[in-house]
Protein backbone atom coordinates (compact mmCIF):
# COMPACT_ATOMS: atom_id res chain seq x y z
CA UNK A 1 0.00 0.00 0.00
CA UNK A 2 1.16 3.54 -0.69
CA UNK A 3 1.28 6.23 2.02
CA UNK A 4 -2.06 7.93 2.59
CA UNK A 5 -2.19 11.23 0.71
CA UNK A 6 -4.66 13.89 1.78
CA UNK A 7 -6.52 16.69 0.09
CA UNK A 8 -7.84 18.92 2.85
CA UNK A 9 -11.05 20.43 1.47
CA UNK A 10 -12.12 23.05 4.01
CA UNK A 11 -15.63 23.37 2.57
CA UNK A 12 -16.27 19.64 2.82
CA UNK A 13 -14.80 19.46 6.32
CA UNK A 14 -16.99 22.37 7.37
CA UNK A 15 -20.06 20.67 5.91
CA UNK A 16 -19.47 17.37 7.73
CA UNK A 17 -18.29 18.71 11.10
CA UNK A 18 -20.72 16.93 13.41
CA UNK A 19 -20.70 14.74 16.51
CA UNK A 20 -19.51 11.15 16.21
CA UNK A 21 -17.48 8.30 17.75
CA UNK A 22 -13.71 7.98 17.42
CA UNK A 23 -13.96 4.21 16.80
CA UNK A 24 -11.13 3.04 19.00
CA UNK A 25 -13.53 0.12 19.17
CA UNK A 26 -16.71 -1.06 17.52
CA UNK A 27 -19.15 -1.22 19.17
CA UNK A 28 -18.07 1.87 21.10
CA UNK A 29 -17.56 1.83 24.87
CA UNK A 30 -20.85 3.62 25.58
CA UNK A 31 -22.58 0.42 24.38
CA UNK A 32 -20.98 -1.76 27.09
CA UNK A 33 -23.40 -3.36 29.56
CA UNK A 34 -23.10 -4.16 33.27
CA UNK A 35 -24.42 -7.69 32.68
CA UNK A 36 -20.87 -8.44 31.53
CA UNK A 37 -18.95 -8.94 34.78
CA UNK A 38 -15.94 -10.76 36.23
CA UNK A 39 -17.42 -14.21 35.60
CA UNK A 40 -18.01 -13.56 31.92
CA UNK A 41 -14.50 -12.14 31.57
CA UNK A 42 -12.96 -15.24 33.19
CA UNK A 43 -14.93 -17.56 30.91
CA UNK A 44 -13.68 -15.82 27.77
CA UNK A 45 -10.11 -15.68 29.04
CA UNK A 46 -10.23 -19.45 29.60
CA UNK A 47 -11.32 -20.17 26.03
CA UNK A 48 -9.22 -17.64 24.14
CA UNK A 49 -6.84 -20.28 22.70
CA UNK A 50 -9.45 -22.93 21.92
CA UNK A 51 -8.96 -24.26 18.41
CA UNK A 52 -5.20 -23.95 18.44
CA UNK A 53 -5.15 -20.21 17.72
CA UNK A 54 -2.56 -18.63 19.97
CA UNK A 55 -2.71 -14.88 20.23
CA UNK A 56 -0.04 -12.84 22.02
CA UNK A 57 -1.03 -10.39 24.70
CA UNK A 58 -1.01 -6.62 24.88
CA UNK A 59 -1.17 -4.83 28.23
CA UNK A 60 -2.60 -1.42 29.03
CA UNK A 61 -1.68 -0.12 32.50
CA UNK A 62 -3.59 2.93 33.75
CA UNK A 63 -1.74 5.14 36.25
CA UNK A 64 -4.27 7.89 37.00
CA UNK A 65 -2.44 10.36 39.23
CA UNK A 66 -1.42 13.92 38.36
CA UNK A 67 0.16 16.64 40.49
CA UNK A 68 -1.80 19.46 38.85
CA UNK A 69 -4.96 19.82 36.80
CA UNK A 70 -4.84 20.58 33.06
CA UNK A 71 -8.15 22.31 32.39
CA UNK A 72 -8.68 20.70 28.95
CA UNK A 73 -8.22 17.13 30.18
CA UNK A 74 -10.99 14.57 29.68
CA UNK A 75 -8.96 11.56 30.89
CA UNK A 76 -9.76 9.54 34.00
CA UNK A 77 -7.28 11.19 36.38
CA UNK A 78 -6.86 11.88 40.07
CA UNK A 79 -5.10 15.11 41.07
CA UNK A 80 -3.21 14.69 44.34
CA UNK A 81 0.15 15.28 45.98
CA UNK A 82 -0.49 12.56 48.56
CA UNK A 83 2.26 9.99 47.93
CA UNK A 84 0.57 7.48 50.24
CA UNK A 85 -2.58 7.56 48.12
CA UNK A 86 -0.58 6.87 44.98
CA UNK A 87 1.39 4.09 46.67
CA UNK A 88 -1.81 2.43 47.84
CA UNK A 89 -2.96 2.33 44.22
CA UNK A 90 0.19 0.43 43.22
CA UNK A 91 -0.55 -2.14 45.91
CA UNK A 92 -4.04 -2.74 44.54
CA UNK A 93 -2.74 -2.73 40.98
CA UNK A 94 -0.38 -5.50 42.05
CA UNK A 95 -3.34 -7.53 43.28
CA UNK A 96 -5.15 -7.18 39.97
CA UNK A 97 -1.97 -8.03 38.10
CA UNK A 98 -1.65 -11.33 39.99
CA UNK A 99 -5.29 -12.22 39.35
CA UNK A 100 -5.06 -11.42 35.66
CA UNK A 101 -1.77 -13.29 35.23
CA UNK A 102 -3.33 -16.41 36.70
CA UNK A 103 -5.89 -16.43 33.88
CA UNK A 104 -3.17 -16.36 31.22
CA UNK A 105 -0.52 -18.58 32.79
CA UNK A 106 -0.70 -21.14 29.95
CA UNK A 107 0.31 -18.54 27.35
CA UNK A 108 1.65 -15.38 29.00
CA UNK A 109 3.51 -13.91 25.98
CA UNK A 110 3.29 -10.13 25.83
CA UNK A 111 4.34 -8.29 22.69
CA UNK A 112 3.07 -4.83 23.59
CA UNK A 113 2.56 -2.77 26.74
CA UNK A 114 1.43 0.81 27.17
CA UNK A 115 1.43 2.82 30.40
CA UNK A 116 -1.02 5.72 30.26
CA UNK A 117 -2.78 8.04 32.60
CA UNK A 118 -3.09 10.44 34.25
CA UNK A 119 0.62 10.96 34.39
CA UNK A 120 2.60 7.71 34.63
CA UNK A 121 5.73 9.73 35.49
CA UNK A 122 3.93 10.96 38.60
CA UNK A 123 5.78 7.98 40.05
CA UNK A 124 9.54 8.14 40.52
CA UNK A 125 12.01 5.87 38.77
CA UNK A 126 12.24 3.36 41.63
CA UNK A 127 8.44 2.93 41.70
CA UNK A 128 8.18 2.57 37.93
CA UNK A 129 11.11 0.15 37.85
CA UNK A 130 9.43 -1.98 40.53
CA UNK A 131 6.15 -1.94 38.56
CA UNK A 132 7.88 -2.93 35.31
CA UNK A 133 9.71 -5.74 37.11
CA UNK A 134 6.49 -6.96 38.71
CA UNK A 135 4.80 -7.11 35.30
CA UNK A 136 7.79 -8.96 33.85
CA UNK A 137 7.57 -11.42 36.74
CA UNK A 138 3.97 -12.32 35.89
CA UNK A 139 4.11 -12.21 32.10
CA UNK A 140 6.64 -13.22 29.47
CA UNK A 141 7.72 -9.94 27.87
CA UNK A 142 8.97 -10.50 24.32
CA UNK A 143 12.54 -9.21 23.80
CA UNK A 144 11.45 -7.43 20.62
CA UNK A 145 8.17 -6.16 22.08
CA UNK A 146 6.84 -2.61 22.02
CA UNK A 147 6.79 -1.02 25.48
CA UNK A 148 5.57 2.56 25.62
CA UNK A 149 4.88 5.18 28.26
CA UNK A 150 3.19 8.58 28.33
CA UNK A 151 5.39 11.31 29.82
CA UNK A 152 4.66 14.81 31.07
CA UNK A 153 7.93 16.66 30.31
CA UNK A 154 7.42 18.77 33.45
CA UNK A 155 7.81 15.68 35.64
CA UNK A 156 11.05 14.22 34.27
CA UNK A 157 14.71 15.01 33.75
CA UNK A 158 17.17 13.78 31.18
CA UNK A 159 18.28 11.20 33.75
CA UNK A 160 14.68 10.00 34.15
CA UNK A 161 14.42 9.43 30.41
CA UNK A 162 17.59 7.34 30.51
CA UNK A 163 16.20 5.34 33.43
CA UNK A 164 12.93 4.65 31.59
CA UNK A 165 14.85 3.27 28.63
CA UNK A 166 17.01 1.12 30.90
CA UNK A 167 13.87 -0.32 32.53
CA UNK A 168 12.72 -1.63 29.15
CA UNK A 169 10.49 1.10 27.71
CA UNK A 170 11.35 1.69 24.05
CA UNK A 171 8.62 4.10 22.92
CA UNK A 172 7.64 7.37 24.57
CA UNK A 173 4.92 9.96 24.09
CA UNK A 174 5.37 13.54 25.34
CA UNK A 175 2.40 15.77 26.06
CA UNK A 176 3.00 19.25 24.64
CA UNK A 177 -0.39 20.54 23.41
CA UNK A 178 0.96 24.03 22.58
CA UNK A 179 4.20 25.94 23.22
CA UNK A 180 2.52 29.35 23.41
CA UNK A 181 2.70 30.69 26.98
CA UNK A 182 -0.69 32.46 26.83
CA UNK A 183 -2.35 29.22 25.75
CA UNK A 184 -0.49 27.28 28.44
CA UNK A 185 -1.62 29.67 31.16
CA UNK A 186 -5.22 29.50 29.91
CA UNK A 187 -5.26 25.70 30.36
CA UNK A 188 -3.08 25.60 33.51
CA UNK A 189 -0.24 23.68 31.88
CA UNK A 190 2.92 25.76 31.74
CA UNK A 191 5.99 23.98 30.45
CA UNK A 192 9.04 25.40 28.80
CA UNK A 193 9.96 24.61 25.24
CA UNK A 194 13.57 24.12 26.34
CA UNK A 195 12.71 21.42 28.88
CA UNK A 196 10.42 19.60 26.47
CA UNK A 197 12.95 19.54 23.65
CA UNK A 198 15.74 18.52 26.04
CA UNK A 199 13.91 15.37 27.18
CA UNK A 200 12.83 14.61 23.61
CA UNK A 201 16.43 14.73 22.47
CA UNK A 202 17.45 12.61 25.44
CA UNK A 203 14.94 9.93 24.38
CA UNK A 204 16.35 9.97 20.88
CA UNK A 205 19.97 9.73 22.08
CA UNK A 206 19.23 6.92 24.49
CA UNK A 207 17.71 4.61 21.89
CA UNK A 208 13.93 4.95 22.09
CA UNK A 209 12.59 3.42 18.88
CA UNK A 210 9.85 6.02 18.51
CA UNK A 211 9.21 9.43 20.06
CA UNK A 212 5.73 10.95 19.89
CA UNK A 213 4.48 14.47 20.59
CA UNK A 214 0.83 15.26 21.37
CA UNK A 215 -0.67 18.54 20.17
CA UNK A 216 -4.18 19.95 20.59
CA UNK A 217 -5.92 22.46 18.35
CA UNK A 218 -8.90 24.53 19.47
CA UNK A 219 -7.51 25.51 22.89
CA UNK A 220 -8.29 28.91 24.44
CA UNK A 221 -6.24 31.83 23.14
CA UNK A 222 -4.88 29.82 20.21
CA UNK A 223 -4.42 31.83 17.04
CA UNK A 224 -3.21 30.90 13.59
CA UNK A 225 0.02 32.79 14.21
CA UNK A 226 0.72 31.27 17.63
CA UNK A 227 -0.09 27.71 16.54
CA UNK A 228 2.01 28.10 13.43
CA UNK A 229 4.97 28.92 15.69
CA UNK A 230 4.31 25.78 17.77
CA UNK A 231 4.10 23.64 14.64
CA UNK A 232 7.38 25.05 13.36
CA UNK A 233 9.17 24.21 16.62
CA UNK A 234 7.69 20.72 16.78
CA UNK A 235 8.49 19.77 13.19
CA UNK A 236 12.01 21.15 13.59
CA UNK A 237 12.49 18.70 16.48
CA UNK A 238 11.44 15.82 14.14
CA UNK A 239 9.52 13.51 16.49
CA UNK A 240 8.75 10.18 14.84
CA UNK A 241 5.02 10.60 15.40
CA UNK A 242 2.69 13.52 16.03
CA UNK A 243 -0.81 13.16 17.43
CA UNK A 244 -2.97 16.18 16.60
CA UNK A 245 -6.09 16.13 18.76
CA UNK A 246 -9.23 18.20 18.52
CA UNK A 247 -10.09 19.92 21.79
CA UNK A 248 -13.66 18.87 22.59
CA UNK A 249 -15.14 21.45 24.95
CA UNK A 250 -17.68 19.49 27.02
CA UNK A 251 -17.82 21.25 30.40
CA UNK A 252 -21.07 19.57 31.40
CA UNK A 253 -19.26 16.19 31.24
CA UNK A 254 -15.76 17.17 32.42
CA UNK A 255 -15.62 19.39 35.47
CA UNK A 256 -12.07 20.60 34.82
CA UNK A 257 -13.17 22.22 31.55
CA UNK A 258 -15.50 24.56 33.46
CA UNK A 259 -12.40 26.55 34.41
CA UNK A 260 -11.81 27.46 30.76
CA UNK A 261 -13.21 30.81 29.66
CA UNK A 262 -15.56 30.04 26.78
CA UNK A 263 -14.97 33.49 25.33
CA UNK A 264 -11.26 32.66 24.84
CA UNK A 265 -11.94 29.59 22.66
CA UNK A 266 -11.28 29.97 18.93
CA UNK A 267 -14.38 30.51 16.82
CA UNK A 268 -15.50 27.38 14.91
CA UNK A 269 -14.19 28.79 11.64
CA UNK A 270 -10.82 29.60 13.22
CA UNK A 271 -10.66 26.09 14.64
CA UNK A 272 -11.08 24.61 11.18
CA UNK A 273 -8.35 26.89 9.88
CA UNK A 274 -6.06 25.76 12.72
CA UNK A 275 -6.56 22.18 11.56
CA UNK A 276 -5.94 23.10 7.92
CA UNK A 277 -2.77 24.92 8.94
CA UNK A 278 -1.52 21.90 10.87
CA UNK A 279 -2.26 19.49 8.04
CA UNK A 280 -0.37 21.62 5.53
CA UNK A 281 2.57 22.18 7.89
CA UNK A 282 2.98 18.51 8.75
CA UNK A 283 2.72 17.44 5.11
CA UNK A 284 5.32 20.03 4.14
CA UNK A 285 7.61 18.68 6.87
CA UNK A 286 7.42 15.17 5.39
CA UNK A 287 4.92 13.54 7.75
CA UNK A 288 2.56 10.86 6.44
CA UNK A 289 -1.09 11.07 7.41
CA UNK A 290 -1.88 7.78 9.17
CA UNK A 291 -5.51 8.52 9.87
CA UNK A 292 -7.80 10.31 12.30
CA UNK A 293 -5.39 12.46 14.31
CA UNK A 294 -2.07 10.67 13.73
CA UNK A 295 0.91 11.58 11.56
CA UNK A 296 4.26 9.80 11.31
CA UNK A 297 7.56 10.00 9.49
CA UNK A 298 7.65 7.56 6.54
CA UNK A 299 10.15 5.25 8.26
CA UNK A 300 8.20 5.02 11.54
CA UNK A 301 6.65 1.64 12.40
CA UNK A 302 3.09 3.00 12.08
CA UNK A 303 3.69 4.26 8.56
CA UNK A 304 5.42 1.00 7.61
CA UNK A 305 2.53 -1.06 9.04
CA UNK A 306 0.03 0.99 7.05
CA UNK A 307 1.96 0.50 3.82
CA UNK A 308 2.14 -3.25 4.49
CA UNK A 309 -1.55 -3.59 5.39
CA UNK A 310 -0.83 -4.47 9.05
CA UNK A 311 -2.13 -1.36 10.79
CA UNK A 312 -4.69 -1.85 13.56
CA UNK A 313 -6.79 0.45 15.72
CA UNK A 314 -7.56 -0.21 19.38
CA UNK A 315 -8.38 1.65 22.58
CA UNK A 316 -4.99 3.41 22.56
CA UNK A 317 -5.37 4.52 18.94
CA UNK A 318 -3.39 3.19 15.98
CA UNK A 319 -1.18 0.18 16.64
CA UNK A 320 1.09 -2.27 14.85
CA UNK A 321 -0.14 -5.24 16.96
CA UNK A 322 -3.26 -6.46 15.17
CA UNK A 323 -3.60 -9.98 16.55
CA UNK A 324 -3.09 -9.45 20.28
CA UNK A 325 -5.62 -9.82 23.06
CA UNK A 326 -5.63 -6.71 25.25
CA UNK A 327 -5.59 -6.87 29.06
CA UNK A 328 -6.60 -3.65 30.79
CA UNK A 329 -5.01 -3.11 34.20
CA UNK A 330 -6.00 -0.38 36.63
CA UNK A 331 -8.95 1.87 37.28
CA UNK A 332 -11.15 2.47 34.18
CA UNK A 333 -8.83 0.36 31.97
CA UNK A 334 -10.41 -1.34 28.95
CA UNK A 335 -9.51 -4.80 27.65
CA UNK A 336 -10.42 -6.89 24.61
CA UNK A 337 -10.25 -10.69 24.85
CA UNK A 338 -11.47 -12.65 21.83
CA UNK A 339 -14.86 -11.30 20.70
CA UNK A 340 -15.38 -9.31 23.91
CA UNK A 341 -14.64 -5.95 25.50
CA UNK A 342 -14.42 -5.21 29.20
CA UNK A 343 -13.85 -2.15 31.37
CA UNK A 344 -12.75 -1.84 34.98
CA UNK A 345 -14.54 0.36 37.51
CA UNK A 346 -13.98 4.06 36.83
CA UNK A 347 -14.16 5.19 40.47
CA UNK A 348 -11.15 4.38 42.63
CA UNK A 349 -13.31 3.29 45.60
CA UNK A 350 -15.25 0.82 43.42
CA UNK A 351 -12.00 -0.50 41.94
CA UNK A 352 -10.60 -1.12 45.43
CA UNK A 353 -13.86 -2.66 46.67
CA UNK A 354 -13.87 -5.19 43.84
CA UNK A 355 -10.33 -6.30 44.60
CA UNK A 356 -11.10 -6.43 48.33
CA UNK A 357 -13.82 -8.94 47.44
CA UNK A 358 -11.11 -10.89 45.59
CA UNK A 359 -12.89 -10.30 42.30
CA UNK A 360 -11.54 -8.87 39.12
CA UNK A 361 -12.69 -5.22 39.11
CA UNK A 362 -14.68 -5.56 35.87
CA UNK A 363 -17.54 -3.04 35.81
CA UNK A 364 -19.04 -3.71 32.39
CA UNK A 365 -18.32 -5.11 28.97
CA UNK A 366 -19.77 -6.60 25.82
CA UNK A 367 -19.89 -9.92 23.97
CA UNK A 368 -19.84 -9.07 20.27
CA UNK A 369 -22.51 -10.53 18.01
CA UNK A 370 -21.84 -11.85 14.51
CA UNK A 371 -23.15 -8.54 13.15
CA UNK A 372 -20.81 -6.59 15.46
CA UNK A 373 -17.83 -8.59 14.20
CA UNK A 374 -18.46 -8.01 10.51
CA UNK A 375 -19.11 -4.30 11.04
CA UNK A 376 -15.99 -4.03 13.20
CA UNK A 377 -13.94 -5.52 10.37
CA UNK A 378 -15.36 -3.01 7.88
CA UNK A 379 -14.72 -0.03 10.16
CA UNK A 380 -11.20 -1.26 11.01
CA UNK A 381 -10.26 -1.55 7.34
CA UNK A 382 -11.57 1.89 6.50
CA UNK A 383 -10.00 3.52 9.57
CA UNK A 384 -6.59 1.95 9.02
CA UNK A 385 -6.23 1.67 5.26
CA UNK A 386 -8.91 3.89 3.69
CA UNK A 387 -9.92 0.95 1.50
CA UNK A 388 -12.02 -2.19 1.81
CA UNK A 389 -12.35 -5.25 -0.41
CA UNK A 390 -15.95 -6.47 -0.41
CA UNK A 391 -14.71 -9.96 -1.25
CA UNK A 392 -12.47 -10.10 1.81
CA UNK A 393 -15.49 -9.48 4.05
CA UNK A 394 -17.62 -11.99 2.16
CA UNK A 395 -14.99 -14.73 2.53
CA UNK A 396 -14.23 -14.04 6.19
CA UNK A 397 -17.82 -13.55 7.39
CA UNK A 398 -19.91 -15.53 4.85
CA UNK A 399 -22.15 -12.63 3.83
CA UNK A 400 -23.21 -11.16 0.51
CA UNK A 401 -21.74 -7.68 1.00
CA UNK A 402 -24.09 -5.80 -1.32
CA UNK A 403 -27.19 -7.40 0.19
CA UNK A 404 -26.01 -7.23 3.80
CA UNK A 405 -25.05 -3.57 3.55
CA UNK A 406 -27.67 -2.45 1.01
CA UNK A 407 -28.89 0.45 3.17
CA UNK A 408 -25.33 1.55 3.93
CA UNK A 409 -24.25 1.45 0.30
CA UNK A 410 -27.23 3.58 -0.67
CA UNK A 411 -26.20 6.15 1.93
CA UNK A 412 -22.58 6.04 0.77
CA UNK A 413 -23.59 6.99 -2.76
CA UNK A 414 -24.13 10.56 -1.59
CA UNK A 415 -20.61 10.63 -0.11
CA UNK A 416 -19.35 9.22 -3.39
CA UNK A 417 -21.12 11.98 -5.31
CA UNK A 418 -19.36 14.55 -3.12
CA UNK A 419 -15.98 13.02 -3.88
CA UNK A 420 -15.28 11.49 -0.45
CA UNK A 421 -15.01 7.92 -1.70
CA UNK A 422 -15.46 5.60 -4.66
CA UNK A 423 -17.42 2.36 -4.87
CA UNK A 424 -16.33 0.25 -7.81
CA UNK A 425 -14.65 -3.00 -8.88
CA UNK A 426 -15.52 -4.68 -5.58
CA UNK A 427 -13.78 -2.02 -3.49
CA UNK A 428 -14.75 0.84 -1.21
CA UNK A 429 -11.95 3.39 -1.43
CA UNK A 430 -11.73 6.63 0.53
CA UNK A 431 -10.40 9.45 -1.61
CA UNK A 432 -7.77 11.97 -0.45
CA UNK A 433 -10.63 14.42 0.13
CA UNK A 434 -12.45 11.92 2.33
CA UNK A 435 -9.61 10.86 4.59
CA UNK A 436 -10.11 13.61 7.16
CA UNK A 437 -13.79 12.69 7.25
CA UNK A 438 -13.24 8.98 7.83
CA UNK A 439 -15.30 9.08 11.03
CA UNK A 440 -18.32 10.24 9.02
CA UNK A 441 -17.84 7.40 6.54
CA UNK A 442 -17.51 4.78 9.29
CA UNK A 443 -20.61 6.10 11.05
CA UNK A 444 -22.65 4.87 8.07
CA UNK A 445 -21.76 1.27 9.07
CA UNK A 446 -22.55 1.77 12.78
CA UNK A 447 -25.74 -0.21 13.36
CA UNK A 448 -26.21 1.34 16.80
CA UNK A 449 -26.23 4.83 15.35
CA UNK A 450 -28.66 3.75 12.67
CA UNK A 451 -31.07 2.85 15.49
CA UNK A 452 -30.07 5.83 17.61
CA UNK A 453 -29.62 8.96 15.55
CA UNK A 454 -29.08 11.04 18.66
CA UNK A 455 -25.29 11.37 18.70
CA UNK A 456 -24.78 14.45 20.86
CA UNK A 457 -22.96 12.29 23.42
CA UNK A 458 -19.88 12.32 21.15
CA UNK A 459 -17.33 15.01 20.40
CA UNK A 460 -17.36 16.72 17.02
CA UNK A 461 -15.48 14.87 14.29
CA UNK A 462 -13.24 17.88 13.58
Amino acid sequence: MTPAQTDFDLDLVRRFDRHGPRYTSYPTADRFVEAFGPGTYRAWAARRNIGGIQRPLSLYVHLPFCRSLCFYCACNKIVTRDAAKAQRYLDYLGRELRMQAELFRDDPRVTQMHCGGGTPTYYDCDELRALFSRIAGHFELAPDGEYSIEVDPRTVSVETIHALRDMGFNRVSFGVQDFDRDVQRAVNREQSEEQTLAVLEAARRHGFASVNIDLIYGLPKQTLMSFNATLARVTAARPDRIALYNYAHLPTLFKAQRQINDAELPAPETKLKLLALAVRSLAAAGYVYIGMDHFALPEDALAVAQRQGRLHRNFQGYSTCADADLIGLGVSAIGAIGPTYSQNYRALSDYYDGLDRRELPVMRGLELTADDLVRRAVIQALMCHFALSKESIEIAYLVDFDRYFAAELAELRELERLGLMSIEDGWLTVTPKGRFLIRNICMVFDRYLRHDREVRRYSRVI
